[in-house]
């Protein structure tokens, strides 16, 4: 589902542009207002719209599956540290909630200094994993996290 910018939410911050890695993502110089240059060129991987601080990019849904009258929205709430998607469906009576907690750092932080690692092993090296690999992605301390190791309640009502 490509993307479109509600041109009166944008106030043209560049978040988008800046994390885009398509690059379709560009700021009109007339309007100050971010625009997608080539939705069918969209990869849909959603990094503008979790990106975007005024939720002003929203998804376009496709026709064979999401005829007219469909919404999917986004809210990132930074303050739970959960980006939250709301679909409602043609019909009116059936809408969808989906929570996923935010597994990105804010802009700027949290980028690993690799120079003061020590250096890999051979073991390390001919190993499938990747440097430092279970150390970053928090297998350290015993494996996969679920909703209760991250502190996150289920709950009724919400599709995870």
């Amino acid at each position: 589902m490509p993307t479109f910018v509600y041109m009166t939410r944008c106030d043209g911050c560049g978040h988008c542009v800046d994390i885009c890695p398509s690059d379709i993502m560009h700021i009109d110089t007339t309007t100050r207002r971010a625009y997608n240059i080539e939705p069918n060129m969209c990869w849909e991987c959603y990094s503008c719209v979790k990106a975007c601080p005024h939720q002003a990019i929203d998804v376009r849904g496709y026709a064979d599956f999401a005829p007219l009258g469909h919404s999917v929205r986004v809210k990132r709430d930074e303050e739970k540290g959960v980006i939250a998607w709301r679909i409602k469906f043609r019909n009116g009576k059936k809408d969808m909630d989906l929570l996923a907690p935010i597994t990105t750092k804010p802009w700027g932080s949290g980028t690993p200094d690799l120079r003061s690692e020590t250096a890999p092993t051979q073991e390390q090296i001919d190993s499938e994993l990747l440097f430092n690999e279970p150390k970053y992605i928090r297998f350290d301390d015993g494996g996969l996290h679920d909703l209760k190791t991250n502190k996150l309640v289920m709950k009724e009502g919400v599709s995870y």
